[in-house]
């Protein structure tokens, strides 16, 4: 055999052994991370939780995730260690925070309001709602009942006519 034939397997195995060396070395850094874990450090969880190292035992630590609520997680569900300034920056909750926008209120209540330059609805004003068509005459009675009754007498002779041009194969026959 000569070398140009064995030269695409000595790549493919050279880069094969140079992921799994890299892959390899990140999974030593995380351990390391893991075992430099002490109580009352900030984490992140796998999950993106972030919570206070209690306690730590050989496979798994104790973590409060909030004021007198504590869990048991593996230490490989542990992300990152946080530095303390960063934990606090975010607990803090002053991460993305912008102080130039306007401040959204949690309720409605801000929007349901009357500013103090409108004058609020009183009497009859607040009591009377136009429900009407713009246009509409109001002095003319509606007769709805004979109204009804043309519409539908309309109706059954379109289809009447509808029907009768089907058979006898006008533009809708199919």
């Amino acid at each position: 055999m000569s070398i140009m034939t064995l030269l695409p397997f000595i790549v493919l195995i050279g880069a094969m052994f140079l992921m799994t060396r890299s892959a390899k070395k990140k999974q030593q850094a995380a351990q390391r991370m893991r075992d430099e874990m002490q109580a009352g450090t900030g984490v992140r969880t796998i999950g993106g939780m972030y919570a206070t190292v209690k306690e730590i035992h050989e496979d798994t630590v104790l973590l409060e995730v909030a004021p007198g609520v504590h869990a048991i997680y593996a230490k490989n569900a542990i992300g990152s260690v946080l530095a303390d300034e960063e934990y606090n920056r975010i607990l803090d909750g002053a991460e993305g925070a912008l102080h130039d926008e306007p401040v959204v209120p949690d309720d409605a209540s801000a929007l349901t309001e009357a500013s103090s330059d409108e004058a609020p609805a009183t009497g009859d004003q607040a009591d009377k709602i136009d429900l009407g068509k713009a246009g509409a005459d109001a002095d003319k009675p509606a007769d709805d009942a004979d109204d009804a009754a043309d519409d539908a007498d309309d109706a059954k002779a379109t289809a009447e006519v509808a029907k009768d041009e089907k058979k006898a194969g006008g533009a809708d026959a199919k």
